[in-house]
């Protein structure tokens, strides 16, 4: 059957409603982008290893304590507050999938200066970062079997597991050499974590700019993506914080770990969905990374702003 009002290349037609296959210079673009994201992507992996001193790396891992209540947080409170708000919101199952990757994902270099800002523990935050990135090879995957299963089971969606492993595993090359790097050539590492910050924010506008190029329909979402973007790393800053407070840490560590669960590497999930999804997937799930990425930056920088203020009103 044929319908009117679809072209006739149209795939799929539903009413006034079609899909249309993407054009050439869409799939060209679409290649483009995932190759500059992947490269882009492990400079950024690189420059954060550059900040890894491996003996005060190992130091914490001897005394894992900090880096343990930060595993919770980062693979335990995240992708089950991800569950929770897909399920309370009723968002589509690819959605869904796309907030519990950002929710699985290890915190992101931006923490480590959001601590450093708030004065908090830097050797926590680098180790942290680094700890959860590594970690994250076999934590992503093991979360979303188990958070996705509601979804997967009615084969509404497929989880690339191959796809997503082999990004993972693929970034914690350069971060490994990063660290050798910085043990070796300190002074050539801190010339890199300059590269990475300015790669860093590249990269977020570049997936902004040409994310909404491709994937014009991603933008076209429901009221509830953007409410679970909002609240989303709210909840992961407090919650991080009131776990480290309920074990007994310091505050200055309370703030360290509430920043490694609430800021999330939105580049790295981006760049995850990216390789591993359908261009018809993307254009239903593309948009969340970035809205989750704003909302994130928005509460850092008003946790940084109120803890100046507080420490502004302090002085004589």
């Amino acid at each position: 059957m044929t319908y009117p009002n679809c072209s006739a290349n149209a795939t799929v037609c539903s009413g006034t409603s079609c899909l249309e296959p993407s054009s050439n210079a869409n799939e060209i673009l679409s290649l483009v982008l995932s190759t500059v994201l992947t490269v882009m992507l492990a400079i950024v992996m690189f420059s954060m290893g550059c900040t890894v001193e491996a003996r005060k790396l190992w130091g914490h891992i001897k005394r894992p304590w900090g880096i343990f209540i930060g595993f919770l947080c980062q693979f335990g409170i995240m992708p089950m507050v991800a569950f929770l708000l897909s399920l309370a919101f009723q968002v589509q199952p690819i959605q869904a999938v796309a907030i519990l990757v950002m929710g699985c994902c290890p915190g992101g270099s931006g923490s480590n200066i959001l601590a450093y800002w708030l004065d908090g523990d830097m050797d926590l935050s680098i180790s942290m970062t680094a700890c959860s990135s590594i970690l994250a090879m076999g934590m992503m995957p093991l979360c979303l079997l188990i958070y996705t299963t509601m979804w997967t089971s009615t084969s509404a969606v497929q989880i690339p597991y191959d796809s997503i492993g082999i990004t993972l595993v693929a970034l914690l090359i350069p971060v490994g050499l990063g660290i050798y790097v910085k043990h070796r050539w300190p002074k050539v590492a801190k010339k890199m974590l300059k590269v990475g910050a300015i790669m860093g924010t590249l990269l977020i506008v570049i997936i902004s700019v040409v994310g909404v190029i491709l994937y014009q329909s991603s933008w076209v979402i429901a009221p509830s993506l953007w409410i679970i973007g909002t609240i989303y790393p709210a909840v992961g800053f407090i919650l991080g914080f009131l776990l480290a407070r309920i074990v007994g840490q310091p505050y200055y560590r309370c703030r360290t770990i509430a920043l490694e669960t609430g800021f999330q590497n939105a580049q790295l999930c981006s760049t995850i969905v990216q390789l591993s999804f359908t261009t018809e997937e993307l254009e239903v799930m593309f948009s969340f990374p970035l809205i989750y990425s704003i909302f994130q930056l928005v509460f850092a920088f008003g946790i940084v702003g109120g803890e100046s203020f507080i420490v502004a009103r302090k002085l004589p």
